[in-house]
């Protein structure tokens, strides 16, 4: 793995003398290609794991989830007047989906369920973000 790592570019396109005179160069070609897709699988789990052993330090860290149902706007005068029993009308449909936030930023959209006696949300579509 570490020697595939440290070769260049002229190394590989220029095979070492013993396999230019004839030596097992075409056993050496198939067993190190067989090589390279364990090692590749075995660099991928290892990947895994580091990435997963370096998120461990912000699983704890708390964020604000917002699922937000639609929005209005409305002057001072109008927010006064409302009192129990007031219907403010939304933004949105019926039926259509919802946004939902971590930390005031938009990752998902999904679908209000009930879950037992409470209000939950299914996630429907993640949103890639563009940040880098």
């Amino acid at each position: 793995m570490a020697e595939n790592e440290d070769l260049e570019l002229d190394d590989l396109s220029n095979p070492p003398a013993e396999e230019a005179e004839g030596g097992a160069a075409e056993g050496a070609e198939d067993t190190s290609e067989n090589n390279d897709s364990s090692s590749m699988q075995m660099e991928d789990d290892s990947d895994i794991a580091r990435t997963a052993a370096d998120l461990e330090a912000v699983f704890d860290i708390p964020v604000h989830v917002s699922a937000v149902l639609g929005k209005s706007r409305m002057q001072v005068s109008q927010l006064l007047k409302l009192g129990r029993g007031a219907v403010v009308e939304l933004d949105r449909k019926v039926g259509e989906a919802i946004d939902i936030y971590v930390n005031n930023r938009l990752v998902a959209r999904g679908e209000v369920v009930v879950v037992e006696d409470r209000l939950g949300v299914t996630m429907t579509e993640i949103i890639k973000s563009d940040r880098r």
